[in-house]
């Protein structure tokens, strides 16, 4: 496992540090956990769009034959 090494404001970690154990945690877990997500976004992202795209390219059955036009989608 790598370390890192980051450069803030000492009050910030201060409060950064309260918050942590308010929480029950650390620091370190909040970081760690967020970098976590930050770096799946991507791929998290990638898979919600094969998905999307799979689903529309499937068949449309059970749509309806009703198509509205955008007078009637806008109809007050």
């Amino acid at each position: 496992m790598a370390n890192l090494t980051i450069t803030l404001d000492d009050e910030i970690l201060r409060r950064a540090r309260l918050r942590a154990l308010e929480q029950d945690t650390s620091v370190n877990t909040i970081l760690r956990d967020y970098l976590v997500a930050f770096a799946a976004v991507g791929s998290i992202w990638d898979q919600a769009t094969d998905e999307i795209l799979r689903l529309s390219s499937q068949s449309r059955s059970g749509r309806g034959e009703r198509r509205w036009t955008r007078d009637e989608l806008h109809e007050r």
